[in-house]
């Protein structure tokens, strides 16, 4: 029987959408919290339900629809265009323990041995991981404290973004999306992914302390508290458990879901693996595992990651879902197999005429 890893967002973070329901084609208001009009999915604002309202039938099918058997095709697409992965001599990684559903929260190092045995750190002088690496000293871990955003982090940020658009992967992402009347030009859908990923909002108490991209590449470790953080477990949150999403909160971590980090991390003895819950039926890269471990003493019962895919390749991927499939499950097709990503809109800020920062994204592991 398959098992599918939930991961649920609590009310406190993500507020649940209004339903479409009656309200089809109503003018846009900024009070509203999503939106039910055909201006909806080119600013990723709808409401989750809105396809089943408020369109006719047989839209998957008319010219700027995102159907499920494009995103099938598009996402065997950019798998074969991600030229930067690692190749199979590049990566060496020994996942010794596999845990069982009801054995991920006991918090027991079960491998004595790193995860990662060998990486050729050839692959990090790459432009787009060069780039990447870069930007992930620019973030506090802990929630709740202003990030200080320099001149220089800016260009960071514009320069990883210059990178992974000269690469054929987010080439054809962005023809894809500009055929299907998201973007008008690549200038407009760079400056949205700088908007979506990079821009600042609150996790903690009013302070501009968080990212989409911290969140998921980068990754914290929540203080105090009780309960869990990325709780991906079948069946979803442990009983009385809080989840938490991004980097630390609750004495958990969250987030964090970047092989390349954790690489580095572990390297540095700060990052300890403890087990493994699942290993992807690929055998090359990018390959994925559901894992266990404990950052700086904070622990991540379940944190699903790809493994040597280039960080063009997440970011794309991620982003095709935030755009096609905002707050549900997007089922994409990888070297034949299966795979499906779950993302979730930032609620309570907005940016532009009220589009929706990306607040977390993760694959959701069979």
């Amino acid at each position: 029987p398959r098992t599918t890893l939930l991961f649920l967002s609590p009310k406190d973070l993500y507020t649940a959408p209004d339903s479409c329901r009656g309200r089809c084609e109503e003018p846009y208001s900024k009070e509203d919290e999503c939106h039910c009009n055909a201006e909806c999915e080119r600013y990723h604002n709808c409401c989750e339900d809105y396809y089943r309202h408020c369109r006719p039938a047989g839209f998957s099918s008319s010219r700027d629809a995102i159907a499920d058997e494009d995103l099938l095709h598009i996402s065997e697409q950019l798998y074969e265009a991600d030229h930067n992965k690692a190749r199979p001599t590049d990566i060496a990684i020994n996942p010794q323990y596999q845990a069982s559903p009801d054995e991920t929260g006991d918090q027991e190092d079960h491998s004595p041995q790193p995860l990662y045995k060998y990486v050729n750190e050839a692959l990090f002088s790459k432009p787009t991981y060069a780039s990447f690496i870069k930007l992930l000293d620019n973030y506090q871990r802990v929630t709740g404290r202003e990030e200080d955003v320099t001149a220089e982090e800016l260009r960071e940020q514009d320069n990883f973004l210059k990178e992974v658009m000269k690469t054929e992967l987010m080439k054809k992402l962005f023809a894809f999306l500009h055929k299907k009347n998201r973007y008008s030009s690549e200038q407009e859908f760079v400056a949205d992914l700088k908007e979506m990923w990079f821009g600042l909002y609150s996790r903690g108490d009013g302070e501009q302390d968080s990212s989409g991209f911290e969140h998921i590449f980068s990754g914290r470790a929540c203080t105090g508290g009780t309960g869990g953080a990325g709780q991906h477990q079948a069946g979803g949150l442990t009983p009385g458990s809080r989840l938490c999403l991004g980097e630390v909160k609750k004495g958990k971590v969250s987030g964090f879901h970047n092989w390349i980090r954790f690489y580095l991390l572990e390297k540095q003895g700060i990052v300890n693996y403890f087990s493994h819950n699942f290993n992807g039926p690929w055998d090359t890269y990018p390959d994925v595992l559901g894992l266990q471990f404990s950052w700086d003493g904070f622990y991540k019962e379940v944190g699903s990651a790809f493994i040597g895919c280039s960080p063009e390749f997440e970011f794309g991927l991620y982003t095709l879902c935030f755009i096609a499939r905002p707050g549900r499950a997007c089922h994409l097709s990888l070297g034949g197999y299966s795979l499906s990503i779950q993302t979730y809109a930032w609620t309570k800020s907005t940016y532009g005429n009220g589009k929706k920062y990306i607040a977390t994204a993760y694959v959701i592991s069979p």
